[in-house]
């Protein structure tokens, strides 16, 4: 069987089961007893992974709607896709306001019946965000069932302390100085170890991330969306930088208890930072380690890493308030707040020119000026196809492969070779 009729009988396939999830949308989240006065709810939930800075946000609108909002956060973008694959495939569970990430976007909008068009329901705000942001919140009927959130502009967090310990700069201009691609990265990482006997970074994962998302081209898919994973030159060039440093590696995947100890630990001394990565950076480190790290541009340049879009699943009783309260959070002043709490950087074209965004520093971080930092690279970015299974092709396929050759249990080829395997795999559809 080629490869084409296979993805075509497979598409076909989770077609129907998402058209019988369809079938099951009208159970619906909560049932209509969940009413306030006037027939407004009582209650909203959203739910979120990672940080999205919405904490203070849901009490302000709390106070402004009089709508009790439950803030339902998963800390990992892995546990997070099988609960909402498990809400829609029931047709009950699902949160009134649901997050979805760009690496899992294109596979839940393969069904726009499970997701309210937003458009007749809040104000025309299509000229407010950056375009292409906008248009990847359209399902392929051209129905908009995702408002813009952040986008995840690439830097380096370093811990300063540890840097001078090892008689490395610790300025951030210096600092970047040191990295103008990823060979200057590789020889600073190799000047710390030699000088101190730790590891440089936190894994290899992190770095293929880093490379990855630089790409501004097809990933793990063509615009066909056939799989290419052993053809793709982004691919190849986030792998092979990625093993080459295998030797300044703490070794702790990204989300591992031992990579969430780390932080705290001195483990590792850099990490790769996606603006939405500050504020998980910082409740990692905890207050102990506030003022010791700061952030650096990445080498070789700017890149895009995650970034998500606020959608109303069908199942929700109460669609118009929920709408409403996406589109509350994803205004220019929630944008800006929103940052300056757990750092998601803003797509909202006011925001981005919000003096409070661009004059903000991060205490954390050293002041850092991290509205500036990130600021400036917002308009670089390019948006990088990703293919209906991106998520699970790169969490399930390529990191476990990484990691493989990382802990020593397979040599490069064979790694590759498994990587190959599995995209297949993950990556159909």
């Amino acid at each position: 069987m080629s490869l084409t009729t296979r993805r075509t009988r497979l598409a076909a396939a989770a077609l129907a089961a998402v058209t019988a999830v369809g079938g099951l949308a009208a159970c619906g989240s909560d049932d209509d007893s969940n009413s306030g006065e006037g027939g407004k709810p009582a209650k909203l939930v959203v739910d979120t992974f990672g940080e999205m800075g919405y904490d203070e946000l849901v009490k302000q609108y709390e106070q402004q709607s009089g709508i009790k909002i439950e803030l339902r956060k998963t800390a990992q973008l892995g546990e997070y896709r099988p609960k909402l694959v498990r809400y829609l495939a029931t047709g009950r569970g699902a949160a009134d306001v649901t997050a979805l990430e760009e690496g899992i976007l294109n596979e839940f909008k393969a069904n726009p019946r499970n997701w309210v068009d937003l458009a007749p329901l809040i104000d025309d705000h299509s000229k407010e965000y950056l375009p292409w942001k906008w248009e990847l919140g359209k399902a392929p009927d051209g129905r908009l069932i995702g408002l813009p959130t952040d986008v995840g502009s690439l830097a380096v967090c370093y811990r300063k302390d540890l840097f001078q310990a090892a008689g490395l700069p610790t300025e951030r201009d210096q600092v970047s100085a040191l990295w103008p691609d990823w060979n200057g990265f590789h020889a600073a990482g190799k000047k710390y170890k030699d000088a101190t006997g730790k590891a440089f970074i936190d894994s290899i994962t992190a770095v293929s991330n880093g490379v990855l998302f630089q790409q501004g081209s097809d990933l793990f898919y063509d615009k066909e969306n056939n799989i290419i994973a052993d053809s793709s030159p982004a691919v190849k060039a986030a792998w092979d930088t990625a093993t080459s440093m295998s030797d300044i590696s703490a070794k702790a995947a990204t989300w591992s208890p031992e990579w969430s100890g780390g932080f705290k630990q001195g483990t590792f001394a850099a990490t790769f930072c996606p603006s939405w990565m500050l504020g998980i950076v910082a409740d990692n480190s905890g207050e102990a380690n506030k003022g010791k790290w700061d952030v650096a541009a990445v080498p070789g340049g700017g890149g895009n890493w995650g970034g998500s879009w606020l959608a109303v699943p069908e199942q929700s009783a109460h669609q118009k308030e929920a709408a409403k309260l996406a589109e509350f959070l994803t205004n220019a002043t929630s944008q800006v707040e929103a940052f300056k709490l757990k750092g998601p950087l803003p797509t909202n074209l006011e925001a981005l020119k919000n003096e409070a965004f661009l004059s903000y520093t991060n205490e954390y971080f050293s002041d850092a000026p991290t509205g500036k930092i990130f600021g400036e690279s917002v308009a670089k970015i390019e948006p990088v196809h990703l293919g209906p299974k991106h998520q699970a092709v790169k969490e399930n396929a390529l990191e476990p492969a990484l990691r493989s050759f990382e802990n020593g249990q397979a040599n490069k080829d064979k790694a590759w070779e498994q990587f190959v395997k599995d995209a297949a795999i993950q990556g159909a559809f």
